[in-house]
């Protein structure tokens, strides 16, 4: 069974910047895609970044792009979403979630194993 937990979120200011961590265990970690997606009350799961198996390709949501950055430590079974200049709607619950294969898309379909999230809130 794959297990996901992240861990990183908490209250900052608007323009501040943020490390999410994912520690992954349960199968072999290197062989497949990892994600990250959020969710803020009342609206369905977004994507935010996701990253194939071997770092090699990255893929950011629209709302992120230039801002955020996805990078994975198949040594240590990790991955993680550095964000930085953080806005008030980039609050949310931010999930983690692994992938099917090596590759994934921007759909919740990708990803069949999810972590319990981590909230993250951005307010003066």
């Amino acid at each position: 069974q794959v297990q996901l937990i992240e861990s990183g979120g908490g209250l900052v200011q608007p323009g501040d910047s943020l490390r999410l961590s994912c520690a992954a265990s349960g199968r072999t970690f290197d062989l497949y895609a990892m994600g990250w997606f959020r969710q803020a009350p009342g609206k369905e799961r977004e994507f935010v970044a996701q990253i194939s198996w071997n770092g090699g390709r990255t893929d950011y949501g629209d709302s992120v792009k230039g801002r955020f950055i996805i990078s994975r430590d198949n040594n240590k079974n990790m991955v993680y979403l550095q964000m930085g200049s953080l806005k008030p709607e980039d609050a949310a619950v931010y999930y983690c979630a692994a992938g099917k294969g090596p590759f994934a898309t921007t759909s919740l379909d990708s990803y069949p194993y999810w972590g319990q999230g981590t909230r993250v809130t951005v307010s003066s």
